[in-house]
């Protein structure tokens, strides 16, 4: 199979090629300047049209590309599309980017696959700034959820392993978010507010944000707040399992058979962003970010599989705040620098509330963490016409405060008692960063050769708990990371990539001293983890020309010391926690001993047509495989393999979109989103009642969009979702997509 995919590859770079090669003019040696612009230039990126562009409404969009390296795989998703297509949030913004599969634990929860792999295993990055904290658990979280969609100007996936830039956690990609920018003060004055309603059939949802942009002399400010009110999701019916047509567990439904239970929730956002330009080429921005969520049911817990119907895990609270200052300056001598300070606080509130035993179980848990960064990268050194030296470097450090506490509420005699311990280990800290060089080296104008490193540092600690048997945590690691990569243009257009990137992913909190249900059942801690490793080597082509875009990459990914759940017995369970006691199946997080294997294969194309019509498809394939951490059995006749699926890589799947702008502002486009069966489950994935006996079903949904610019001033969108009805799960969900609604927003600028 891999020696016809690279055949195939290969002859998709061809036919790009001896295409382009008409168009691509005498080559007259390169010059001193030109060697300068290759090696700064910055990838263009074909989504969005002119006319887009041109009806951009009341927002300032940085178009340069700041946090994602260009020579990686990666893509962009820009404003106009998020307008255009309506996400119900910002993971949801992601569902037509080659190599990502967004997986829903719940209506209010979403998270990334990227190349096979999510949550603690990937980075969020918000304007440059680190969004993980310690206490991001293995598998899927919902913390990418907590970003405002209405403040995001751009979203940059990096596919593959990125710790050089942003540190641990890098390990199958990086999630960068630009957000929107006040208006240009140099332009002058400026007051304009606008004003955006939504709704949605599906789920009820109505919504709506006020926002205000201004300038004045050299300052400039952007603000808004928002709020929505979302109920229950209804789907197309129930996902049926392929193997013998029974519903699966998760989720329940109401009598209709389409609403499903245990989801809506309530939702206050509110931003500020000032902007002062203190000299040329200097400014300075203080920005602040707030998300609040209410009342949002885990969906797979809402009811747990096989228990009452009144029995719910509910996130009362979902907070997250974001506050930070940074200065970026340009200087005349070419150094560019950004440095900036942060703090955020990620606050969460859970009842797990059980009528039938008068029990109600609280937790919560807040995360002050702490930042600085440094980033500097100087003016391109050409010491000779034919070569270009370009120099990035920087330095960042992340230091999380941890309180962690839980209660349990007897409601039949009204007695309250706190627990010794909650989720974590309250006075827990961590610590995280390090410096890093990249090093691009281009000679002439067809090759370009790419390296760095980062030394890094990690440090976890967390008190003993001797009540609940909890052990002390004071662990500490000096990781290294690094990458090389050489590009060979091979015509004006057409560029041909192979990358080979080492990262890192340090134990967080969560590995080494969290308590919790998980989808598969009960999790609990393991102290003496150690660091997992990532080497992923890559081969891309792309082609870029006016009407053309198009990528192709393979990549393979050994994932050394991987952490994955091993099955206990109830005599494992640690004292002190009934609800590992009560589970039906309890887990560990160990390091696999062997090396684990992810490779893939991902391709993206975009067609600019004739009369105004533009094509956009993308496909991706993951397989992923590990060492068994389910000890062979005693019965030499029982099944059982050295090697197995690992958990919740997503299927075959990928989009293909058909669109129509014209210049006057109106638009419309056909979307398909597919996925193939996944039956390839790894043992926890056996007991996990999110997926379906025998896998998961594959699905084709389809979505029709209309959109029109009546002038500058207004914007109105009509989203016509799941067209034909198809009950459809992503794979590893524990909600259903939704059935066939529309979506309607409209937003007045006046």
């Amino acid at each position: 199979m891999r020696g016809g995919l690279a055949l195939s590859l290969t002859a998709v770079v061809l036919a790009a090629a001896s295409g382009a090669r008409a168009e691509e003019p005498p080559d007259a040696g390169p010059s001193k300047s030109s060697v300068a612009a290759r090696a700064q230039r910055q990838t263009p990126d074909a989504g969005a049209t002119l006319a887009a562009d041109e009806f951009e409404l009341s927002t300032t969009v940085s178009g340069a590309r700041q946090h994602v390296p260009e020579q990686r795989a990666s893509s962009t998703v820009r404003r106009t599309e998020l307008q255009h297509r309506q996400p119900r949030s910002a993971p949801d913004a992601l569902r037509y980017e080659p190599g990502v599969f967004v997986q829903q634990t719940a209506h209010a929860q979403a998270s990334a696959f990227v190349r096979g792999l999510t949550g603690q295993q990937t980075v969020l990055v918000f304007d440059g700034l680190r969004l993980n904290t310690s206490t991001y658990r293995q598998g899927p979280n919902q913390y990418f959820f907590t970003l405002d969609a209405a403040t995001i100007a751009s979203v940059e996936v990096l596919r593959g392993g990125g710790s050089t830039w942003f540190g641990s956690d890098a390990l199958g990609g990086v999630v960068a978010t630009q957000p929107v920018e006040p208006p240009d003060a140099s332009e002058g004055p400026l007051l304009r507010p606008t004003f955006t309603f939504r709704g949605a059939s599906a789920d009820g949802e109505l919504g709506g944000r006020f926002q205000l942009e201004a300038a004045l002399g050299r300052s400039s400010f952007l603000g808004g707040v928002g709020a929505r009110r979302v109920g229950l999701l209804q789907s197309s019916g129930p996902v049926t399992s392929p193997a013998d047509g029974s519903v699966p567990d998760v989720p329940r439904f109401d009598d209709d058979g389409r609403t499903q239970l245990g989801t809506g929730f309530n939702e206050l956002t509110g931003d500020a962003r000032f902007r002062v330009r203190v000299a040329d080429g200097h400014s300075l921005t203080a920005a602040l970010y707030a998300y609040r969520q209410f009342d949002a049911p885990r969906t797979d817990q809402c009811p747990p599989p096989g228990a009452r119907s009144d029995e719910c895990l509910t996130y009362t609270e979902q907070f997250r705040t974001l506050a930070y200052a940074a200065w970026d300056g340009a200087f005349e001598s070419g150094v560019q620098a950004r440095a900036a300070v942060s703090w955020q606080r990620q606050h969460e509130r859970r009842e797990n509330a059980r009528p039938a035993s008068f029990v109600l179980g609280t937790g919560r848990d807040v995360v002050d963490t702490f930042g600085a960064t440094l980033r500097v990268q100087p003016r391109t050194f050409t010491p000779r016409p034919w070569l270009g030296l370009t120099v990035r470097t920087g330095v960042d450090t992340w230091v999380d405060l941890v309180d962690s506490r839980a209660w349990l509420t007897f409601d039949d005699i009204g007695v309250t008692q706190e627990r010794s311990r909650g989720q974590y280990l309250a006075g827990s800290s961590s610590v995280t960063g390090g410096a890093w060089v990249d090093l691009e080296a281009a000679f002439s104008e067809r090759w370009t050769a790419r390296s760095g490193a980062r030394v890094a540092w990690a440090a976890v600690q967390a008190p003993a708990d001797p009540e609940s048997g909890s052990a002390a945590v004071a662990q500490r690691w000096f990781p290294l990371a690094g990458h090389v990569g050489l590009e060979w243009r091979a015509l004006r257009p057409v560029s041909l990539v192979v990358n080979l990137d080492r990262s890192f992913r340090a134990p967080n909190l969560d590995d080494l001293s969290s308590r919790q249900q998980t989808g598969a059942g009960f999790q609990f801690e393991n102290p003496r983890l150690e660091p997992e490793t990532a080497t992923t080597l890559e081969a891309g082509a792309r082609v870029r020309t006016a009407a053309v875009t198009a990528d192709a990459w393979l990549f393979q990914t050994w994932l050394a010391g991987a952490v994955g759940k091993q099955p206990r017995e109830v005599a494992d369970c640690p004292p002190q926690t009934p609800a590992c006691n009560a589970s039906w199946n309890r887990f560990q997080l160990v390091n696999a001993p062997g090396v684990a294997d992810v490779r893939g294969v991902e391709a993206a194309l975009k067609l600019r047509l004739p009369w105004r019509l533009g094509v956009r498809a993308t496909a991706s394939w993951t397989w992923g495989e590990g060492p068994n951490l389910v000890a062979r059995p005693a019965d030499p006749s029982a099944p059982w393999t050295e090697r197995v699926p690992l958990s919740r890589i997503p299927p075959f799947n990928g989009t293909a979109e058909l669109t129509w702008q014209h210049p006057a502002g109106l638009g419309a486009a056909a979307a398909l989103r597919w996925a193939t069966l996944q039956d390839r489950l790894a043992v926890a994935d056996f007991s996990d009642a999110r997926i379906p006996a025998g896998g998961t079903p594959g699905y084709a949904v389809v979505d029709m969009r209309v959109w029109a610019h009546l002038s500058r001033h207004i914007l109105a969108v009509l989203v016509l979702e799941n067209l034909f009805d198809t009950p459809w799960r992503a794979h590893g969900s524990s909600v259903n997509g939704p059935g066939r609604g529309v979506i309607v927003s409209l937003s007045v600028s006046p």
